[in-house]
């Protein structure tokens, strides 16, 4: 049977169990069938209740949808021709911004896995006490502000920066607003300015660019907060944190060529050609690090 097939493979990865069970009557064996239960790692993949967040979305539909595998020729969005080598994985935001399907499938898909991420470097990480405006550059439809604020930090007041495409669908959440715009432009000014899997996208020329222009809207001792993975220098053999981040790095490298997941000296050279004095990192959170720079 297909599902069985399907089954199987799942086993393989350690994301579900099988034991083998006899059937049959009068102690008489007539067949053997193989049951299957789920492993831990499922329960990223359900709805747990609030604030808990799915990978299901995410794995299971936008990465296999054909704007993701379709090889176009158009590559980088042509504001932003900075990439050298095919970029696919920019085109695909361009269509995210035309095909309502797919937008509305990309969007839930970062908002679950948002919330999940979220939650727990919240209990983990303590950067936001002293914030009065927080602005979320790429932040999708406002998740991660409206947990920031409604969760644990009420006093916060949010700007959720992104494309006027994205925000077009973007509810409304007490103490978010709502402010189209282009990073590569400029940057609403704040406290302290949040990014989640965006420079992971972006070769280190631009990275500079969007950095230099936090800086511009920071005052005084204002920081980046950069949620994503850090590359470890040394790989390990049978190691789940090795096996994700140097998989995340081949997406990047495949999906979008001028991105990659970057090691602790490649963001503290970013901190430095970006103008910041200081570059640490405040918490881990799954395989995710909470990394600060500072003005």
């Amino acid at each position: 049977m297909l599902i069985d097939r399907m089954l199987r493979l799942l086993v393989s990865h350690s994301i579900l169990k099988c034991r083998l069970v006899e059937t049959g009557e009068n102690n008489r064996t007539e067949s053997t069938q193989r049951v299957y239960a789920a492993e831990p790692v499922c329960a990223f993949f359900v709805n747990r209740g609030v604030n808990s967040g799915t990978l299901y979305i995410h794995v299971l539909s936008m990465n296999n949808r054909r704007f993701m595998l379709q090889d176009t020729s158009e590559g980088c969005d042509t504001r932003r021709k900075r990439c050298i080598q095919f970029c696919p994985w920019h085109g695909t935001l361009r269509i995210r911004c035309t095909d309502e399907q797919f937008a509305a499938i990309f969007n839930q898909a970062m908002s679950d896995s948002s919330t999940m991420i979220m939650t727990k470097i919240l209990e983990v990480y303590k950067g936001l006490k002293d914030v009065n405006t927080l602005v979320d550059i790429g932040g999708g439809l406002g998740t991660i502000l409206n947990l920031v604020i409604s969760s644990k930090y009420p006093q916060i007041k949010g700007i959720n920066f992104d494309l006027a495409a994205v925000l077009a669908t973007a509810p409304s959440y007490p103490g978010v607003e709502h402010v189209p715009g282009d990073m590569f432009i400029d940057v609403p000014k704040g406290d302290a300015i949040f990014m989640r899997r965006i420079l992971r996208d972006w070769n280190d020329k631009d990275c500079v660019k969007i950095l230099t222009n936090c800086w511009k809207s920071l005052p005084e001792k204002g920081k980046v907060i950069i949620v994503d993975m850090v590359a470890p220098s040394e790989p390990k053999s049978d190691d789940i944190f090795s096996k994700v981040v140097f998989g995340t790095d081949m997406l990047m490298l495949t999906q979008c060529s001028c991105g990659k997941v970057r090691s602790f000296a490649q963001f503290e050279a970013l901190a430095s050609a970006s103008g910041f004095h200081k570059c640490e990192v405040s918490g881990l959170a799954y395989t995710y690090s909470v990394i600060e720079f500072h003005k």
